[in-house]
């Protein structure tokens, strides 16, 4: 990776960190005379549409919150290649990852810091906002006057409680991430950051620490792990009960979650008799199990259901739709390109194959170099992925990459170029103003994905004529 001299206005000193999304670099703000740390996303993300949202989501929603228990943001921008990036208050404290890196935390400590952490949560929670990627990563420390600051940070997975839906995206860190953020119809809220704080709770006191990897057992009657010498009895109450498999067992939010913890860490839950103790271990207090939350379903606003299609497909029922004009190749992917259109094969970022290779994507536009950054240039991202196709449906997938903002169509389906699509469209207030996501399954090759921002005043025949020309061969 070649570090950048400058970004902006702003002399980069050195790597700070590299993720899968983005990357931090530490500068120098010469008007502020001070750090900072610049997030850039990823040049091989800069493509996607929902990543670059999500980046920008992540700016503006730290930006509204404005909270010394948040990182803050102090202004965007956008480099010479269209991508953007966010400059941040910089915690030169490093993160919780780094400091569980050099060994484990007094008891007391970490109790203490694990308080820390609730109480930055909260903050989002009284915002109606879930993190959902609660991570010792996501913890960052900030020196200050008189103490040091715990700061929540990477709110990349975040996501308004208003804008909630049965559209959910599974998002999320595995050995952090609540069990119904597996599913992508189930209804995320806050009990799923307080699943997250649990989770932290045991990587904290474990003995020895819990790692982030698949979850353990939690059916009934299986032991939390042992918490470590040290940490007051009834905080493995209060740990078993945030962790529990089912949200309508947990804390209702990282307040309720904050004040059990503080009761059991200052010896109140202590004088408990030890038959109460055992109660909460096994489950929340009541005696009768709540009943779980009911799944919300697969729906758009004031739309019908998405409908199953049938899977597998055979050629030659759309030809005469296919657009005319070359044809755009990556791997055994084909696209017949609309008149001036032109395509980069740029491989599926984040998407490998079983031989450890990018799976086949192109960008086709009239400027595929710009599409992603201007929302004046129209577009499709069109990919393959073997991989996916075995994880989840094209419905499954298009519920994972919800637009937020934008006001969603009856999802329909269309068959072009042998393929059943299941096919979304957005309308959307700022930006793009149409946003369409259509995914089918091209047997046994893999799952097919395109995202389009079709030309102004184009419509569905536009939309299913680019269908069509999207071949396996």
């Amino acid at each position: 990776m070649t570090a950048p001299t400058r970004i902006g206005a702003y002399r980069v000193e050195r790597l700070l960190g590299a993720g899968s999304f983005a990357t931090v670099w530490l500068a120098y703000d010469p008007v502020l005379d001070g750090r900072v740390a610049i997030k850039v996303l990823a040049e091989n993300w800069s493509h996607d549409l929902r990543v670059r949202e999500r980046f920008l989501d992540e700016a503006r929603l730290l930006r509204r919150l404005d909270h010394d228990r948040l990182v803050r943001v102090h202004t965007v921008g956008e480099l010479p290649d269209g991508r953007p990036y966010a400059v941040l208050a910089w915690a030169d404290g490093g993160s919780l990852r780094d400091r569980l890196a050099r060994g484990t935390l007094p008891a007391v400590a970490a109790v203490t810091l694990l308080d820390e952490i609730a109480a930055g949560v909260a903050v989002l929670h009284r915002q109606g906002v879930v993190h959902r990627d609660l991570t010792p990563g996501n913890i960052l420390f900030r020196s200050g006057p008189g103490a040091e600051r715990v700061l929540i940070a990477d709110l990349g997975l975040a996501k308004a409680l208003a804008a909630a839906s049965g559209l959910t995206a599974r998002a999320g860190t595995p050995g952090y991430m609540a069990p119904e953020q597996d599913d992508p119809l189930a209804v995320v809220d806050t009990r799923a950051d307080v699943f997250g704080l649990g989770r932290l709770g045991l990587r904290l006191l474990g003995d020895p620490p819990v790692r982030a990897g698949p979850r353990e057992d939690r059916r009934p009657g299986r032991e939390l792990p042992r918490l470590r010498a040290g940490v007051p009895p009834g905080v493995a109450a209060v740990l078993r009960r945030a962790t529990a498999a089912r949200p309508a067992d947990r804390y209702p939010d990282a307040a309720a979650f904050r004040a059990a913890l503080r009761h059991a860490a200052t010896g109140h839950a202590a004088t408990a008799a030890s038959g109460h103790a055992a109660a909460a271990l096994a489950g929340p207090p009541g005696g009768a199990a709540p009943r779980p939350p009911r799944r919300r379903r697969l729906a758009t606003s004031g739309a019908v259901a998405v409908v199953l299609v049938a899977l597998g497909a055979t050629a030659g029922d759309a030809a005469g739709r296919t657009p005319t004009g070359a044809l755009g190749r990556s791997g055994p992917l084909t696209v017949a390109l609309p008149a001036g259109w032109r395509a980069d094969g740029t491989g599926w970022a984040g998407q490998y194959g079983d031989d450890g290779e990018l799976e086949p994507a192109l960008v086709v536009s009239p400027d595929p170099g710009r599409w992603a950054a201007d929302p004046g240039v129209p577009g499709a991202f069109v990919g393959l992925s073997a991989g996916t196709a075995r994880r989840t449906t094209p419905e499954g997938f298009l519920a994972e990459r919800p637009h937020a903002d934008c006001a969603a169509a009856p999802v329909r389906r269309t068959r072009q170029g042998g393929v059943d699509w299941v096919v979304a469209a957005f309308a959307c207030p700022g930006g793009r103003p149409v946003i369409v996501e259509a995914a089918g399954r091209a047997a046994p090759a893999g799952l097919l994905y395109v995202q389009l921002t079709p030309p102004p005043g184009s419509g569905e025949d536009f939309v299913d004529a680019l269908l069509a020309g999207v071949r396996v061969r």
